[in-house]
């Protein structure tokens, strides 16, 4: 396993992103692995590479990058707030050019697969990015997955699940029946979106698991939950990336 650091440029400053992929067999479909807002921590990273062992090339990006240098979080009160203030500069517009960045990276390395179809996978305030994603990149992405996915539905022009026409992926939702930052009401407005915008979708309603769940570390974390969602993920990255 090859696991890198290193700064991707974006129109916007140096993104810093871990690179996971097999030592062998090469060139390997992309996959776009991004950070939960808790950000890049041990955990994240074990995933990516757990993602990567299956023979795909992982970028998982600090998108806090325009609030600063990469850090890790701890759980005081003084960085849960600065991480609030950092989780408000990500948005369903900017993850855009931060993803095509990686992307224009990942053709100069003969070990990423040059021009193939890509997914992405987004868990809490990503879930939404990773749809947004797909829907900028329609020609690039075809398989992403919400994984825990916070602000869903939002009250702004380029909320997750508006404009899905241009969405050519097949789009997967694991979605947590007790979750604030994705109420119930939000998820017959999702629906109804993806299913006149013609997307293929599935979505897992979860009444035994949290926001959080798929990460592990914490209280958070839900075995069942968190394995269901790589057999979902395994499976849509089988079916559209190979």
């Amino acid at each position: 396993m090859i696991e890198r650091e290193l700064d991707v440029t974006t129109p916007e400053g140096q993104m810093k992103t871990f690179v996971y992929h097999p030592t062998h067999d090469g060139p390997h479909p992309v996959v776009l692995y991004l950070m939960d807002a808790p950000s890049i921590r041990p955990a994240l990273k074990d995933m990516a590479m757990r993602l990567s062992s299956a023979g795909y090339y992982v970028l998982l990006p600090y998108l806090f990058y325009r609030g600063g240098p990469f850090r890790e979080f701890g759980l005081s009160d003084e960085d849960m707030h600065a991480r609030r203030e950092l989780m408000g500069a990500v948005t369903p517009t900017n993850i855009v050019s931060d993803c095509q960045a990686l992307l224009d990276f990942a053709a100069t390395d003969p070990a990423a697969q040059v021009g193939g179809k890509v997914g992405a996978v987004g868990f809490c305030m990503s879930g939404g990015l990773a749809i947004s994603v797909a829907r900028a990149l329609p020609e690039r992405v075809a398989a992403a997955a919400s994984i825990h996915g916070a602000w869903l539905v939002r009250d702004t022009p380029d909320s997750p699940h508006r404009g899905l026409e241009t969405v050519k992926a097949e789009v997967y939702l694991g979605w947590c029946a007790e979750d604030a930052t994705a109420p119930e009401e939000h998820v017959p407005v999702m629906r109804q979106a993806l299913e006149e915008a013609g997307v293929t979708f599935t979505l897992d309603w979860l009444t035994d698991a949290v926001h959080g769940y798929a990460p592990p570390g914490t209280e958070r974390y839900n075995r069942n939950a968190s394995e269901l969602h790589w057999e979902r993920v395994h499976t849509l990255f089988r079916r559209h990336l190979w």
